[in-house]
């Protein structure tokens, strides 16, 4: 299968579907990145990018498409949807992973607005969560005991980012295995990913 994730920055993808994807890769499915932004709202743009590709080299994925917008100014126009329509048509995904849209960052609630439309002609959508996101009530969950901390070294490549959460104390690797059990219990396993689907096609028979 293909597989596209999409995120406002460097790091977000990891945090909010990261686990689920290394699974994809390791089952041999094909993974590329959206990454509309640089970050360079929060660090050097530049050394940003290098981490995420760092990080996309722990996910497995194939490739990193960028979207070459300036952070806190991802609109809402025909422009960015056409953006995201013309990656998902090169890729052609089984699945889409994208930001839930009840979030506090108004660039990721841009991207999911535009992304509903540029993924229209798309099967299977699923919304993911991040440090930000609120109103967030899953339903798909994805089991990810086995790679969790795999996930934790994928967002710990973000080296730049690690200790910026606005919480004393706290790292995004705490935050991510506090998330994964929370999720984790909510699904009945140990450690898990939780998603919102737009669509979810189950395939019988």
């Amino acid at each position: 299968m293909r597989i596209l994730a999409i995120g406002s920055h460097p790091d977000d993808i990891e945090f909010g579907c990261g686990g689920t994807l290394i699974k994809y890769t390791r089952g041999g499915h094909d993974l590329r990145l959206l990454v509309l932004t640089a970050g360079g709202g929060g660090g050097d743009a530049a050394l940003r990018r290098q981490e995420q590709e760092a990080a996309a080299a722990i996910l497995g994925a194939k490739e990193v498409f960028w979207g070459e917008y300036r952070d806190t100014e991802i609109p809402v126009n025909q422009t960015l949807i056409q953006k995201i329509e013309d990656v998902v048509q090169s890729v052609a995904p089984d699945f889409i992973f994208v930001h839930y849209g009840s979030d506090t960052h108004q660039d990721h609630r841009h991207l999911a607005a535009c992304t509903i439309s540029a993924t229209r002609y798309t099967r299977n959508v699923l919304f993911y969560e991040g440090p930000t996101t609120h109103d967030f009530t899953p339903c798909v969950f994805v089991d990810i005991e086995s790679v969790l901390e795999e996930k934790v070294r994928a967002l710990k490549a973000h080296a730049s980012q690690v200790q910026k959460t606005n919480i004393e104390g706290l790292s995004i690797a705490d935050l991510c295995r506090t998330s994964a059990h929370f999720r984790g219990i909510q699904g009945r396993v140990r450690s898990a990913e939780g998603f919102v689907p737009l669509r979810l096609f189950i395939n019988v028979g």
